[in-house]
């Protein structure tokens, strides 16, 4: 005997619907709107609700000035780690971050915003006993 499984309610698919629209907005957002024009509008999103910010982002242009990355470089010898930050200019906080690795065996034990929130800090292990390696660390800070 087997059960036939039911079918999900229309409050669930509603969910799932906001889920995907909320993690792909900013990752859209981001695509359409050139980093030039991210440059002169610091104030509009603060205090602003999640729906007003996802109609912001249907306007790219009122984005201008919000967003900026910022990086930082690493390196490392052999079988070496380390802590490693990029560092937002004054006025802006980190709200993501990352690390690149050429070489592939640099690898991100913890990655976190500064505690002061100025800057997004990345522990860089070198995995390889034997290869330096070397990469960028990023932050991406919000006016």
């Amino acid at each position: 005997m087997f059960r036939r499984i039911p079918h999900p309610s229309p409050a669930f698919v509603v969910a799932m619907l906001a889920l995907f629209v909320a993690l792909s907005g900013t990752a859209v957002a981001a695509g359409i709107v050139p980093r030039a024009k991210l440059a002169d509008n610091a104030t509009k999103l603060q205090g602003k609700t999640p729906t007003q910010v996802a109609a912001l982002a249907s306007a790219p242009a009122a984005l201008a000035g919000y967003v900026t990355v910022k990086s930082g470089s690493w390196s490392l010898g052999p079988s070496q780690g380390n802590d490693f930050a990029a560092t937002c200019d004054a006025g802006q906080k980190a709200i993501g971050g990352g690390y690149d690795s050429p070489q592939g065996t640099g690898l991100a034990l913890d990655t976190r915003p500064a505690p002061d929130g100025s800057g997004w800090r990345v522990y860089v292990l070198d995995a390889s006993d034997s290869v330096a390696a070397s990469g960028s660390v990023y932050a991406i800070c919000l006016r």
